[in-house]
Formats: structure tokens, sequence, C-alpha cells
């Protein structure tokens, strides 16, 4: 985790609303850097941010790595805005820095009608209505496909989301990333937060989509083929013949997954194919992009092509490559997006599913529904006497994104399509994707689904499994009733030439890179501590060997949104989807190891402070999902990478075979500002020596503040005085 200056102004300078550049001059050297001087141009991604940093100098750039305090377009909380509201008034904020700024879209809970779910979508409309900023009510529509029909998350533009899937956002253009619930209680009272801007990776996708493979199959594949964290904690830029041909909605569909890929932002630069997409909904009768806005956008693109594009010489830590006309229909799973298999192999498996899934932010779309509906029409052709239904014992359901995608949908037929064979309609929200509401998954069922996580657990009971595939092939399967491709389903066996032709999935990494990003140590001699930093902690080792231990595996999602859950609660349900014996022998102080990509997946803050509650306060593993960093952080949990502490401890224990949760009899010694740890045994004997990265000041203060929140408060009172 990068301390160095973690809050290049978590509140920043100042209380009010400064108009941030819109095109600062581009030149070849900078004073504004925390990194080494870097050459070369800039990455779209650097140069969007540049937009929306505040404070540099003119001529000063924005390169990866660097601390920056940025004032985004927007920010978009949805359920977890009743979390926000009271660490909002809890730092001493009383009015919106900034009422055009915030965007509250309601989409997570919608089914539950119970009074303290219903008191608490009121209580966020009213706040809404005292502070002049936008809400969306329950059955508008999943936030991030409401920021996109609406016209805040635009080209060209930062905005950002108390969601992990606010990446979707790139595929319109602009820079879409996640912050937390904290972030967004101080952006809201100072219009500002901090930001680093991360390391960027190219992704060249090459060649055109064979017919019937989808932006899906893109996104699943690349999660699987590019599945050793090559992108994690990166922002990702999609370029290539193969990107500029894809449609916007496939390019959302990719942009939404980067977030399970591991990477903070995933972005396709602004084309024409984007700009007739836009020009196509500006005609649609009360759009709320309206035709001069389009018409601006296209003359800005025309007239400052560099300004939409990056730079030739520009910087990437990586380059990989995929080549689309190689690909065939892909399914993730089960019960993680690190494998995926193709469809043609896979259907000769007939797995049977007992139920099946469209919905969520990733593929509930216009153009889903009705890819999903064609493969009904097509089986009913092919079987005229016969009416298509989902097949015998399996549950089928379908939400739009939005009421406006519902209102699409029921128009062209597609939606009606659907209901007759059998498909359980929900509301537009997120539903089961979150594991909320009807339909969830029980003990021993196989689920397909086309959302955009099939951790164990999420959608239901973690004794499970969960596959993931593109609406298409979800409406197959259910009605086979196994995982099957669209044309298995209407020719009612599996095409063997499809599977001959399967072939290789051509792909790879022209250079591998090293990150941009600076020392994420700081620098701090040993003695360099603040006045109440602890220096040193001292505590049982316990270990925790699996990988991608993801935030629901931490903190399940079907408690996320229960606002009152109290800690000596959280302490006893951390963990419980990845080991229900961690909260049992979990003891204050101890110190937990854990392995590579620790707390991917959601941006929920539980998963910071269910750990907090059970009395750890410091998290050492082989390396850690940014998001969640900025959440352990932001409330006071240290979290550091160590692979060498964690490879170490694989060999003494052989991960391959251990305990979810070993409590290894080993005590840890741990120097915070020198950055070194020991392990020694009962009897006092060293076992292991190595170094951790150094905390600085910065993040000195936010820790003995007690997390970002405090500091935040802090730091507003001082500025009143």
């Amino acid at each position: 985790m990068s301390f160095r200056l973690l809050v290049a102004a978590a509140a920043a300078r100042r209380m009010g609303a400064t108009a941030a550049r819109r095109h600062p001059a581009l030149a070849s050297t900078r004073g504004f850097s925390f990194t080494a001087v870097r050459r070369g141009g800039q990455t779209l991604v650097e140069k969007i941010a540049q937009r929306h940093a505040v404070g540099i100098r003119d001529g000063e750039l924005v390169r990866s790595g660097d601390f920056v305090a940025i004032r985004p377009r927007h920010v978009m909380t949805h359920d977890n805005t009743g979390a926000v509201i009271p660490k909002f008034r809890s730092i001493g904020a009383t009015r919106l820095a900034d009422p055009h700024q915030p965007v509250f879209a309601l989409d997570h809970d919608i089914q539950n009608k119970g009074d303290k779910n219903l008191k608490k979508y009121h209580d966020i409309e009213q706040f809404a209505q005292d502070h002049g900023n936008r809400f969306y009510p329950a059955g508008r529509g999943i936030a991030h496909q409401v920021l996109v029909e609406e016209g805040h998350a635009w080209p060209g533009t930062m905005v950002v989301g108390s969601d992990s899937h606010s990446n979707m956002y790139g595929g319109v253009g602009c820079l879409g990333t996640p912050v937390v619930r904290t972030d967004a209680a101080a952006i809201w009272a100072t219009s500002q937060t901090w930001w680093q801007a991360p390391p960027v990776a190219r992704v060249e996708l090459r060649g055109r989509l064979p017919p019937g493979v989808v932006g899906k199959d893109v996104i699943v594949a690349l999660c699987a083929l590019f599945s050793h964290d090559e992108v994690l904690n990166h922002a990702v830029e999609f370029v290539g013949e193969g990107a500029r041909a894809l449609v916007v909605e496939d390019r959302l569909a990719i942009a939404n997954m980067t977030t399970e890929w591991g990477a903070l932002a995933g972005i396709f630069a602004v084309d024409d194919t984007t700009l007739r997409w836009y020009e196509a909904r500006a005609r649609r009768p009360a759009a709320a992009v309206n035709e001069e806005a389009v018409a601006a956008l296209r003359a800005s693109i025309k007239a400052e092509p560099a300004y939409w594009a990056a730079d030739f010489d520009a910087v990437y830590a990586k380059r990989l490559w995929l080549d689309l006309s190689s690909l065939v229909p892909h399914v993730s799973g089960p019960d993680t997006v690190k494998v995926a298999t193709p469809l043609p192999a896979l259907e000769a498996q007939k797995v049977a599913i007992q139920k099946a899934y469209i919905v969520s932010c990733v593929n509930s779309r216009a153009k889903d529904l009705r890819e999903a509906a064609d493969v009904i029409r097509a089986a009913q052709r092919a079987r005229p006497s016969t009416p298509v239904k989902a097949a015998a014992g399996v549950s089928w359901y379908v939400a739009a994104a939005s009421s406006q995608v519902m209102a699409d949908a029921q128009t062209s037929g597609d939606w009606q399509v659907l209901v007759d064979a059998g498909a359980k309609t929900l509301p537009p929200g997120c539903g089961p994707c979150i594991g909320l509401g009807v339909g969830l998954l029980e003990d021993g069922e196989v689920g397909i689904s086309a959302t955009n996580r099939n951790y164990k657990g999420r959608m239901g009971s973690k004794m499970a499994h969960t596959y993931l595939a593109s609406p298409a092939v979800v409406a197959a399967s259910a009605i086979r009733g196994h995982i099957c491709s669209p044309a298995t389903a209407v020719q009612g066996a599996v095409d063997a030439a499809a599977v001959d032709s399967a072939g290789g999935v051509l792909f790879g990494i022209e250079s591998p890179g090293t990150s941009s990003c600076g020392d994420v140590a700081g620098s701090a001699s040993p003695d360099d501590a603040i006045h109440g930093f602890p220096v040193s902690l001292t505590g049982r080792l316990v270990f925790l060997p699996a990988d991608n231990l993801n935030t629901d595996g931490i903190y399940p999602g079907k408690y996320t949104y229960q606002d009152d859950i109290t800690r000596e609660q959280m302490r006893l349900i951390v963990m419980e989807n990845y080991d229900p014996e961690f909260s049992r022998v979990i003891q204050n102080d101890d110190i937990v190891v854990a392995g590579a990509n620790f707390g991917t997946g959601s941006s929920r803050e539980q998963a910071a402070t269910a750990l907090l509650a059970a009395g750890v306060r410091l998290v050492v593993c082989e390396s850690a999902s940014e998001t969640f960093k900025r959440n352990a952080v932001n409330n006071g949990l240290l979290v550091l990478e160590s692979p060498p502490l964690v490879q170490w401890l694989r060999a003494r224990y052989d991960a391959s075979n251990a305990a979810l949760t070993i409590v290894s009899g080993l005590e840890a010694h741990v120097n915070l500002v020198a950055g070194q740890i020991q392990l020694k045994d009962d009897g006092g004997k060293l076992l292991f020596e190595g170094s951790l990265p150094r905390i600085g000041k910065a993040a000195q203060e936010i820790i003995v503040a007690g997390g970002l929140e405090n500091w935040v408060r802090r730091r507003m009172s001082n500025f009143a005085q």
C-alpha cells in the first residue's frame, strides 16, 4: 500500500468550489511529481485525471504513481448513501460543497419492502431534497446504467462511485473508478478527495468478433487468460481495430468487468461509434442527453484530437493483446472468474443447472435482452408446435438494467418473449447479483448467470456453484436445463462442427513492463513516528493461505446494506463465507497474513471494518486490491505487502493442503516505521526476518486519528477556526 502522501488531500485544501481547469498546457517537464520524473507522453487515463486534478501548476503533468487531489465531475452513491450521510454529518459538514456533484441512485435492495429499508430510502430522498442534489428512486434502475443514460458519466470526464463497478463508465470514454464511503463523505463536504494515478496497461484488441461472440465473452476470456494479476490495481486502456469495432453495449460490459480482472478502471477512447450512439440517444423523446451536447462533443473531438487520445509516445506499465477473431463464447467458473472454459468444450459435459439469471449492470441492457429473446425465437421456429419454456426444474430470472431499458424491451417485444418462455421478472435493480431479494441459489444448486461475479456465497448459498456467461448462453441453458450454446438449444444437440472449430485463443504480452509507480513505502527513518502512532506491533500470526480472498468471503453481501449491524455482530460474521471458524479463533491484536489479491471484489468498507471489529490491526499479504487498501487505511486498518513472508509460510505449512485458517503458533514482531517483520517460535527463536513497506507521517496521521473520517473532521474544525 502506498502510504507516502496517502491524503494529497482527502479533505483537500479548501471547502468550496474552485473550477477545475479544463485543458492544462501539456509541457515536457514537470515539478509536480512525487515519483521520479518520467519522459514520454501521457496515457488517456493520465490526461483525464489531469483535467480533474486540483492545485497543480500549469505545465505539470499527472503521471502514474502521483498522489493528487481530484475534483471528480460526479460522485455516485446508491443504497450505501444511508451509511455515507452519518459520516458526512459526523465530520461537521452541514452543506454540500457542490450540490451538482453527488448523484444518488437506489438500486441494491429494492425488493425489500420492510419498514426499516423503506425508511432508509425515504431519508436518502429527503436528504437529496434538502441539499438539492440529483436523486433517482428505487425502480429507476441500476446506478451505473442510470449514470450513463442520464449523461452524468460523460466522455472525457472523471466520475467516481462508491461501488466497485464504477469502472463501467469507461465504456463511453469516461474515467470511472471506485472510491469508498468515507471518500464519498469527504467529496460531499469538500468536493475533493485523494487519488493515486495507477499504472496503466494497454490492451490491444486485434481482429473482429466472430458471429455469436460478444463483449461478455471478451472480458470473461481476459480474466482467465491473464489470471496472474497482470492488471491488478492498474487502469486498462483498450485500443486497436477490435476495440473500435465493438458496439458501445459491449464496451460497457467489458469495462464493467475489468473490476473482476483486478483493475481500478477500464476505458475505451471516444470515437465515431461512441458519438453515433449518443446521437441516437439524443433523438429519443425526453432524452436526458440533448443533441446540442453531443454536437459540442463531436466538435471538440474534431478540433482537439490529441485531447481525446493517448499520446503516441505514452508510457505504459504493460502491453497485452487478444485476437478477437480467435475467440469463441466462454463460460466463467464455477465460483471464480480466473477460470473460463470455451463453451463448445463445456457444453459437452452437460452441466445441469437449477437457476438462470439475466440481471445486473454488466448484461441487462436492451441489446442483451434482445439477444436472449432471439434464442427463444429461433428455438420456437425450430419447434413451432411446442411452446419454448424454461426446462423442468429450472427457475429463470430476468431484470432490466433500468426502467428505460425495460420500456425499450417491452416496445420491441423482447420482454414478452422472455416472459412467455417462463422467465420470472424482477424490478430494475441488483437483486440476486448481490444476494438480495428472491431467487437466490440454495444448497447444492448450480446457476448460470449473466452477472459479473460468481464468488462463493455471493448469489445465495456458499454450497451452490455459479457460472458466468453471456445473456444468449444463459437463455439457451435455461430452456435446455444444462449449460449449452444457442445453436444447441435450437438444434437439440451439440454442434460437432462448433466443437471442432473452437481452436485456441490467441493472446500475449508484448512487454511485461514495470509499474511506473514509485516506492510505495515512502521514506521514514526508524524513529520517524508521530505522537500516538504505534511504532511496533506484536501478536499471534494467523495465516490465511488462500489467494483471491474476496470481499464477499470477508464480509458477505447479504449484510452490506444492514446499516445497524454492531461491531460485535461484525466480529461474529467476519470471514463467514471464507471460513466460519475464523471468527472463533481470531483474537485481539492477532496479525493476519494472507495470499495474493487479498480483498478483491466490491468496494464495501465493512470488509475492512469487520477485521478491525475482530481485533485485527494489521494485515500482511502477498498483494492486495487497491480499493480494499483504500478502505482499510481510511478506517484505520494497516495493510502491507510482503511476498517473501507469504512464500515462506506457504512452504512451512504446505498451503495446498492446509486449513483455511492457520493459527501458526508463531509470534510476529513488526516495526511499522522501520519496515521490519520478525517471526519467532514460542521459545523466542528467530525463524524469519524480512522487510515491509515503511509508513510515512501522512498515513500515520490517519491511523492515529482512527481513520480518514476523523482526520477530515479535525481538518474541517481547524479550517473553521
